[in-house]
């Protein structure tokens, strides 16, 4: 037993770590972009994970009573990337004036580790081949209280999120103008297993389409289907015919209830080729994108095509009625912060003998046994 003077050292120290969070967007228009760690009885700042939690802690992260103030919304400019910040700590941002620790910005370093290592623990991936993407979804509701999980459509991905501080969505061109009001947007992501897991992140936003030049609608939003090859769980080749195509929901994952995805602890579904979130802008969620789209099934061999928007038909539905491959280097243009560890030889035992990563804390990791952990998943569900 450690003395309890040494302990109490161990126990400041983790907890030291901990201030630093997760990853989290930022921005004036989130919805809990004041909440601190004391806000709430529990760590909900808006970059603390979602696991197990009901849904009125999960939606919005539960920051629904913390709006934006008025004025303050997020735009999404037609056709053109959007620029977001994700960090660890609002202080690495460029809205370090309110956050409690001051500027402590790094350049494009979204989470600083206290030894200068890159990545840090709270960007949960062992190396740039580790990233699994996040996404942009959009309701067109101005009215957040209106607002249900299957209204929310994906609008963007990167697959290379979380990278880098600045990170760029690519708006679809074709999107509609909001109501009056504005739209309601929110920031999804789920890491990879190799580095922690069990972990859901959603922040909510006002946000409004600049530079719209189509009244066209978004499709009614589907669930989407693990269809892409899948080696690590059997799943050699894509199945495309199993796929989801169209307008797509987020993922809502790993909580004690209202999930719409069920995978398990070793297998989190991921905003990637996997279930077919192509990266950048999603081109193919208007109400217009397909002729027909087949019922998807392991056994389907007819991939839909997209309609060229100038073949289709000039609809005019308004957008208010809307709710009715992974990178594999580091990008040429980019420098590394600090020196990239390899992948860890703890992830790698993972494959070799059948146990998994778990988070412990920041910056360590455990492992736990598939046998031992007592949840049960199946990656090839029917919808």
């Amino acid at each position: 037993m450690l003395p309890s003077t040494l302990l109490s050292v161990v126990i400041a120290s983790l907890a030291a770590l901990e201030v630093h969070g997760h990853i989290s967007i930022w921005h004036p228009s989130m919805y809990g972009f004041n909440v601190t760690d004391k806000t709430f009885p529990y760590d909900n700042r808006p970059v603390a994970p979602l696991t197990n939690y009901t849904f009125d802690q999960w939606w919005f992260h539960g920051h629904l009573d913390y709006p934006p103030n008025p004025g303050d919304i997020f735009e999404l400019p037609a056709g053109k990337p959007a620029t977001t910040e994700l960090a660890c700590n609002k202080g690495l941002t460029s809205y370090f004036a309110s956050s409690e620790g001051g500027d402590v910005r790094q350049g494009d370093n979204p989470c600083p580790s206290d030894d200068g290592s890159f990545p840090s623990g709270a960007m949960h991936t062992v190396d740039f081949n580790d990233l699994k993407g996040c996404a942009l979804a959009i309701a067109y509701e101005s009215d957040v209280t209106k607002i249900k999980p299957e209204d929310f459509t994906v609008f963007s991905i990167n697959q290379t999120c979380v990278w880098t501080r600045f990170t760029d969505f690519q708006v679809p061109a074709r999107m509609p103008p909001c109501p009056e009001g504005g739209c309601h947007c929110a920031w999804f992501w789920i890491h990879s297993q190799d580095s922690g897991g069990e972990q859901n992140y959603m922040n909510g936003f006002r946000c409004n389409v600049t530079g719209s030049t189509s009244n066209v609608a978004l499709a009614k939003s589907q669930l989407p289907r693990r269809c892409g090859a899948d080696p690590d769980n059997g799943k050699a080749d894509a199945v495309r015919g199993n796929c989801t195509y169209g307008a797509k929901q987020p993922f809502y994952w790993f909580q004690a209830e209202d999930n719409n995805m069920f995978e398990g602890t070793y297998a989190p579904p991921f905003y990637t080729d996997l279930y077919n979130f192509k990266d950048g802008a999603q081109d193919d969620i208007f109400v217009d994108s397909y002729a027909e789209i087949p019922t998807p099934s392991a056994n389907q061999t007819v991939i839909p095509t997209p309609l060229e928007p100038s073949s289709t038909s000039a609809a005019t539905t308004t957008s208010s009625t809307v709710p009715p491959s992974a990178p594999t280097s580091q990008p040429t243009d980019q420098a590394p912060f600090g020196t990239p560890p390899g992948r860890c030889s703890v992830c790698k035992l993972r494959r070799a003998n059948g146990t998994a990563v778990r988070k412990r804390s920041l910056f360590g990791f455990e492992l736990h046994a598939h046998s031992k952990k007592g949840r049960s998943f199946s990656l090839w569900h029917p919808f």
